[in-house]
């Protein structure tokens, strides 16, 4: 896809949103099934996935850690928004690879340690470039990326949650 596909692809929904600012607001939505042992499966789009506990855990590493999946989701919408910027300025990548990794203490999950925290204590996105863009043009490359990723920017300022239980009859 060229910029002037993408503009035209984009070009009707940019309006509708502008004219319709409600119109731009959607849900999206992740459903998983209580498995046996400790599982949950997940659906989506390319089939079920079981997640379990990670081997650091107690796991056997033969289910996905949501921990993994997590990075998962932002290495996918961090390279695809990266893909979406870089053919909008037009600039030309022939290769990339984009790694997302981060550090866990798995003590505050398993409640070893009270202190150690639950959850990711740094997260790093890195991305590997073959393309002769100038280091201006990456610099904008990423800014931009780092703006427009829906995964990257919800990780950066946490968005309100809830959680709850309900009765099923």
């Amino acid at each position: 896809m060229n910029a002037d596909e993408l503009k035209a692809l984009q070009a009707p929904l940019k309006s509708r949103y502008r004219e319709t600012p409600d119109a731009a607001l959607i849900t999206l939505g992740a459903e998983g099934e209580l498995g046996e042992g400790l599982a949950c499966r997940v659906a989506t789009v390319k089939g079920l996935v079981e997640a379990g506990l990670h081997p650091a855990t107690g796991g056997t590493g033969t289910q996905a850690c949501s921990g993994d999946m997590l990075l998962e989701a932002l290495a996918a919408c961090a390279g695809v928004t990266l893909k979406a910027v870089a053919t909008a300025l037009q600039i030309p990548i022939r290769s990339g690879r984009v790694r997302a990794e981060g550090d866990l203490d798995v003590r505050g999950t398993l409640g070893v340690d009270k202190e150690a925290p639950v959850g990711f204590r740094a997260i790093r996105l890195t991305f590997a470039l073959d393309t002769d863009a100038s280091q201006a043009q990456l610099e904008r490359l990423l800014a931009l990326t780092e703006r427009y990723c829906v995964v990257l920017q919800s990780l950066r300022a946490p968005v309100p949650t809830e959680a709850r239980i309900v009765r099923t009859v």
